[in-house]
């Protein structure tokens, strides 16, 4: 259980929290993070990343190396996990579930964690935060810093599955509607759009998979055996998320593909139709404008039946030519 206030945020801290090592925690505010001591248990302090004064924190206060510093700061980055004497950074993305948003803007958050605390910085809510924060309130939350990494790293491939499972239900809409359909819809934008967030969301996951297997691969004191397990079956998960983008994109292509052979199968047909109107009307279209050059000579000027006999021929003719094309197997 979580004991004390819920700021959401005060000058850049987010929240913090003293792990009370039996899935609980007690929230601090700036004062409490400054004057918690290392022998009393673990921290968990959650910053936001553009906040001036958490900045200041960071650089000023944390006791972090200049390097850790920017490298948790800067604006661009990938899933990545690097280990120092002493402690280790870890960059993960998660997806990006807020109001207004697309799943594949993947949202990154930075950690640093040793023997004592995990640092947390983000920018736009993420809600794998969120989830280990509710983890913690309900009394079954992590118990050590890589307790806090582990939860992250669960909760990110939790909020992952639910947008596989859509990308994966509209690909089979499209699957089905192809397979149903003789007529093709003009689909193409929308699975364009499926390739690009199969796409965006590959980028990430297989750094992130590779971030994953390093962190959990690497002994540390700060990480028992069996959170090291539990860091390996986060990272299978993960190569089961890539291999399911890889079949979907791959998937994605054949549907397209078939979409593109169906639309150039119809306008084929099309074309067909129209060289066959062509080829019975040819022969007409070339006797009427014979028939019709203002000279003198013309046969049936004086004849009043001359206009019969004229559209006899030409359905003569036309009968003629759509016998031939039926003897020629063209229609």
């Amino acid at each position: 259980m979580i004991n004390g206030p819920h700021p959401e945020s005060s000058e850049g801290l987010l929240y913090a929290f003293a792990l009370d090592g039996k899935g609980g925690a007690v929230l601090l505010d700036w004062a409490g993070v400054r004057n918690h001591g290392r022998a009393t248990g673990p921290l968990w302090i959650h910053l936001d990343r553009k906040h001036a004064a958490a900045q200041a924190w960071l650089r000023e206060e944390s006791g972090l190396e200049p390097l850790i510093c920017d490298a948790l700061l800067t604006e661009e980055t990938r899933p990545r996990a690097q280990h120092f004497d002493a402690g280790a950074l870890v960059i993960l993305r998660g997806v990006n579930l807020n109001p207004g948003s697309e799943p594949d803007e993947m949202i990154s958050v930075r950690m640093w964690v040793d023997n004592d605390r995990v640092i947390t910085l983000r920018s736009p809510r993420l809600l794998a935060i969120r989830d280990v924060r509710e983890d913690l309130e309900n009394g079954r939350g992590p118990k050590t810093p890589g307790g806090v990494v582990i939860g992250i790293t669960a909760h990110l491939g939790a909020r992952m599955a639910p947008v596989l499972a859509n990308l994966a239900e509209h690909l089979d809409g499209f699957e089905v509607e192809l397979i149903d359909s003789s007529e093709v819809t003009d689909i193409r934008r929308d699975l364009v759009s499926l390739r690009r967030q199969a796409i965006t969301l590959r980028r990430y996951m297989g750094p992130q998979r590779d971030a994953i297997g390093h962190f959990s691969s690497t002994p540390t004191s700060w990480l028992s055996d069996r959170e090291r397990a539990r860091m390996r079956e986060l990272g299978d998960r993960v190569t089961r998320d890539l291999e399911d983008l890889e079949a979907m994109r791959d998937r994605a292509a054949v549907v397209q593909e078939e979409v593109a052979n169906r639309i150039a199968e119809q306008m084929n047909r099309s074309m067909y139709m129209l060289s066959i109107i062509t080829a019975v009307f040819l022969p007409l279209g070339l006797l009427t404008g014979l028939l019709g050059i203002n000279v003198g000579g013309m046969p049936g000027v004086e004849n009043r039946w001359a206009f019969a006999v004229v559209c006899v021929i030409l359905l003569g003719l036309g009968g003629a030519a759509f016998a031939l094309l039926r003897r020629w197997r063209l229609l």
